[in-house]
């Protein structure tokens, strides 16, 4: 991950914050990580920000004014490095603005901004998002941090009383995900009990992907009642996923999502992508919170 910033919370709570893809690689409390090591056997990465896309582009790449262009799976945001901008004890904040590179996979002007802010129990982040350029920006944003499951001493992933606890009840049906990280159209069935949804390692063949959740907070709960929680403005698709072999969860957060099967269109008119008008700036928030 090269270079990293710490920042350290009264409590004494530290997290640390990689210049590449400003993406939390650590998060302490109570001398405990909170955050997935990155051990590159199952994952490794750690909380990647996705941006200016979130999931697969059909055919891997996005078409702008009938030209294609190659695009990664969650876009190329966590993969490039971010200039340090100001840091105090308890904050940092980064930026990533559009290149030569970038511009060959999405051309358009871009400011993507990433705030972190540490405080006792809970790490938050304000995410902007500028269009200095003539045109309207079509981006994505997404968080994608991972846990480690269990996270508590002498537990266990299956049948270990481990669940997610949803803020709002929610479908207990998700799309399928298919041939190439694509959504279609057909759903598989989740043994979700409202806003409750036990935990077992065979549920995760694929990503467990809430369109239009009703929830605003996901709770990572764990049988000694202590939680992860993520909590979120202006993200309305939520994701739950791991490795069936893997000993993490994530909890994801998404403004939008992998292209549908088929689609053929324009970049703007992917389902779900935001359009950010001339000159203006879009915010989104993120809090992670360790609860008892």
């Amino acid at each position: 991950m090269g270079e990293t910033i710490e920042i350290r919370a009264e409590d004494g709570s530290t997290a640390r914050i990689a210049r590449h893809g400003a993406e939390p690689v650590s998060w302490q409390v109570e001398g405990r990580d909170y955050l997935w090591s990155g051990d590159p056997e199952h994952w490794n990465r750690h909380a990647p920000w996705l941006f200016p896309v979130v999931g697969a582009s059909s055919g891997g790449s996005v078409q702008v004014e009938g030209r294609r262009y190659p695009m990664a799976q969650h876009g190329f945001a966590r993969d490039l490095p971010f200039t340090v901008l100001s840091r105090t004890e308890d904050t940092v904040s980064l930026s990533l603005s559009d290149s030569e590179a970038t511009r060959a996979h999405y051309p358009f002007s871009f400011g993507l901004r990433i705030e972190a802010r540490i405080s006792p129990r809970k790490l938050a982040f304000t995410i902007r998002v500028d269009n200095p350029g003539e045109a309207p920006l079509p981006y994505a944003l997404g968080f994608h941090p991972a846990f480690p499951w269990p996270f508590a001493d002498g537990e266990r992933r299956a049948g270990g009383g481990y669940a997610v606890l949803f803020e709002e009840a929610e479908r207990p049906f998700v799309p399928e995900v298919g041939a190439g990280g694509l959504l279609v159209r057909s759903e598989r069935a989740l043994p979700l009990d409202g806003r409750r949804l036990a935990l077992d390692p065979e549920l995760f063949t694929e990503a467990l992907v809430f369109l239009n959740a009703k929830s605003r907070a996901m709770r990572f709960t764990a049988p000694n009642g202590r939680a992860i929680a993520l909590r979120m403005e202006d993200f309305p698709h939520l994701a739950v996923w791991t490795k069936p072999t893997a000993p993490f969860l994530s909890l994801e957060a998404w403004t939008g999502h992998a292209d549908w099967a088929g689609f053929t269109g324009e970049l703007a008119e992917r389902d779900s992508q935001r359009l950010l008008a001339p000159g203006d700036t879009a915010q989104h928030r993120i809090r992670l919170a360790i609860e008892d």
